[in-house]
């Protein structure tokens, strides 16, 4: 069990060492959704926190994409660090690039993982008021079992056993999260990003598809874009050595001056 930490009412984990890189989780996950990954810290200081309404992050004040945002670029503040690789699935994409916008020197890397940068106005309140509808006549668990079939490719046992151990929304703030997500908006902050870019994309993602990622790479100048092949929405559980080569290589690419 990893030791969760707490800075200024954030929790996060830390584990090993080096340059820091930051692991920004999805809607309704848990920042021990990235175990996966805790083997980048034989060369990284990994920092992954709760954000608010999700986790261990249970008095949150406003949920907005701005105030995640906020509270990693706080902690990081806190942690005497001045810029850290960021890497960001989905909801934590956006979050990402907030950060950017926020605070664009703290970002030494971007990795935007199955995430989008624009969600039409009139079609998200249409998409926010289905969910809900459907949300009011489902039990906790089919809406779990629901989120499992819409994100994952393979529909085998162990992935959803993996899925549903840090799949833990909060009924609470599940759905001012996802209207959060549902205001974004970045077109004129893509051509912006100046720092290096990596866009990941699963070949069978219903929730962001990879054209919309296509079309991120296309307006980030220099960014780099990899598509898994028999994924879903998370890469990252579907295609674990895979995802953590790809990103490792990217890292390797681009580590800070000693």
């Amino acid at each position: 069990m990893e030791k969760v930490f707490t800075v200024s009412g954030i929790p996060y984990l830390r584990l090993g060492a080096g340059e820091p890189l930051v692991f920004i989780h999805g809607l309704g996950e848990v920042k021990e959704g990235w175990s996966n990954q805790f083997e980048f810290a034989n060369q990284y200081d990994l920092i992954i926190p709760d954000l608010r309404g999700h986790g261990d992050y249970l008095s949150p004040g406003e949920i907005s994409i701005k105030h995640f945002a906020l509270d990693v670029i706080h902690l990081l503040k806190e942690l005497k660090i001045e810029s850290a690789h960021i890497c960001g699935l989905s909801m934590g994409g956006m979050v990402a690039q907030e950060i950017y916008r926020q605070a664009p020197d703290m970002c030494r890397t971007l990795m935007l993982v199955s995430t989008y940068h624009y969600a039409p106005k009139r079609l998200g309140k249409w998409f926010l008021k289905y969910r809900q509808a459907k949300a009011d006549i489902k039990t906790q668990e089919e809406m779990r079992e629901t989120a499992a079939k819409v994100c994952l490719y393979s529909w085998s046992k162990e992935n959803f056993d993996k899925f549903f151990q840090f799949y833990k929304p909060n009924r609470e703030y599940y759905f001012k999260s996802m209207e959060a997500c549902l205001k974004v908006n970045n077109l004129c902050l893509l051509p912006q990003i100046k720092a290096p870019t990596l866009i990941i994309g699963g070949q069978y993602d219903s929730l962001t598809p990879a054209w919309i990622q296509l079309l991120m790479h296309k307006q980030i100048k220099h960014s780099e874009f990899v598509i898994f092949r028999n994924t879903g929405h998370i890469a990252k559980l579907e295609a674990k050595d895979a995802f953590n080569n790809v990103l490792r290589n990217f890292l390797n690419k681009h580590k800070m001056a000693s």
